[in-house]
């Protein structure tokens, strides 16, 4: 292969930058060990040192945090059931991500942290694990680790890829190498017509970019839901409205206690699940609830809420699915500061009406469709949030047609798994015999 003298100048001077900066990571991990313990364990894997044995994968996915692990479970269960004795692993860079990794598959797949893009980590990452396959979920586009697989001949895919105008405007100063390293991959399976085109302009080939649509549509409804609902029910009769607010950033904390607090002047009995998006926030979230002088109880504690519970914290991973089942309306959060939002498509694929704030930047394309088809309200500020909310809790033929709408837009999205497999199909290697796999 010739060669780009280009190339080779630009990953020189990016990956020198990266290692004159190597130092604020370890600084980055103290500080957010500090809020997260977690984040002070496994540094070895974050630079690419491993201390079991080496091991070919069949397959290597990776996905950042929790909703991309989401995103990525429908493809993973389908390799798992379809494949039997396919060996992957998944990287992810949170805790939370690999706590989510093994709640859904326990030790069947491998996991590790990934590398941080230096050339050193990527290629005893790459060594260690010699993927046949590599698989990356959404927008990760890391120029290392994306070069060293297409120097090592390993064929690479971008799935469910997504790409904001905001962010296409964030990768201008680095368009040069970025569009290279985006022109390692296979496919570009994007999320929408608007995501490809946006690709396409950041550097990828028009034929390498095919919009195959959302995997999240395809999302899974949780086994034993109704048993799980049923025994909610138990200690919250059906007559007690319940509303959650899902994946809360530390800047909706005091709106969220705002919020409550006047629907409660409305509806005495009213209880909140609140489900923050890091666990860092869980303890934070329950501070905040009883300095409102509110009975707090949490799902690690407690359980369940009882009669007495005028707040329930959701401090555990995997469950948020189960608890929007339970709730009457929900707030959908990471939407009132700048974070973007988070996936609107949970509540509606349990027959959940939701509301979230105006920020939507990251699921632009989900949002307009649940919008158009009365599915969500998208309130410009928190007051409106708590407006819209009340509307809900007062109108059941309203929560009614939006769960309706809801439960059909989620079932009329489905069809993005069946065209990601078919296309990573050809590159997909046939499952090693097991005294292969290992050394």
């Amino acid at each position: 292969m010739r060669k780009d003298p280009t190339e080779r100048v630009l990953r020189g001077l990016y990956s020198a930058v990266l290692y004159l900066l190597t130092p604020l990571t370890v600084y980055h991990l103290i500080w957010r060990g500090f809020r997260f313990s977690e984040y002070f364990q496994r540094w070895d894997e974050r630079y690419g040192s491993y201390r079991a044995p080496p091991r070919r994968s069949d397959v290597w996915l990776h996905a950042v945090s929790v909703g991309e692990v989401n995103a990525a479970a429908p493809v993973i269960n389908a390799l798992l059931r379809e494949r039997p004795g396919l060996r992957l692993v998944v990287t992810t860079i949170t805790p939370t991500g690999s706590e989510r990794v093994r709640a859904l598959w326990g030790e069947a797949i491998d996991h590790v942290y990934a590398p941080y893009d230096l050339p050193g980590a990527v290629g005893r990452f790459l060594a260690h694990y010699r993927p046949a396959l590599a698989l990356v979920m959404e927008t990760e586009l890391w120029p290392n680790l994306l070069f060293g697989c297409r120097d090592r001949g390993i064929p690479a895919y971008l799935l469910n890829a997504r790409l904001s105008a905001r962010s296409l405007r964030g990768y201008s100063v680095l368009r040069p190498l970025i569009a290279r390293a985006l022109r390692t991959f296979r496919r570009v399976a994007a999320q929408s017509p608007a995501d490809a085109q946006r690709f396409v302009h950041l550097g990828a080939a028009p034929g390498q970019v095919l919009a195959t649509g959302n995997l999240k549509f395809d999302i899974a409804v949780p086994p034993g839901l109704e048993a799980f609902v049923a025994q909610f029910r138990q200690r919250v009769p059906p007559s007690r409205p319940v509303w959650i607010a899902a994946s809360t950033h530390e800047d909706e904390e005091a709106p969220v206690v705002a919020i409550h607090r006047r629907l409660r002047a409305r509806w005495p009995d009213l209880l909140l699940l609140w489900a923050p998006r890091h666990p860092e926030r869980f303890a934070r979230a329950a501070e905040a609830a009883q300095d409102a002088g509110w009975r707090v109880a949490s799902r690690r504690q407690a359980q369940w809420p009882d009669a007495d519970t005028d707040v329930f914290v959701v401090d555990t991973l995997g469950e948020l699915t189960s608890f929007y089942a339970c709730a009457g309306v929900a707030f959908v959060g990471g939407s009132l500061q700048p974070i973007g939002g988070h996936n609107l498509l949970e509540p509606a694929a349990v027959g959940t009406p939701a509301v979230t704030g105006p920020r939507l930047h990251n699921f632009v394309e989900i949002s307009r469709r649940l919008e158009e088809a009365g599915a969500v309200i998208i309130a410009a500020d928190a007051a409106a949030v708590a407006e819209a909310l009340a509307r809900l809790l007062d109108d059941a033929s309203l929560r009614e047609a939006m769960a309706r709408n809801g439960l059909e837009l989620v079932e009329q999205g489905r069809g993005a798994l069946p065209r990601t497999l078919a296309m990573i199909d050809a590159d997909l290697p046939a499952a090693a015999p097991a005294q292969d796999r290992d050394g």
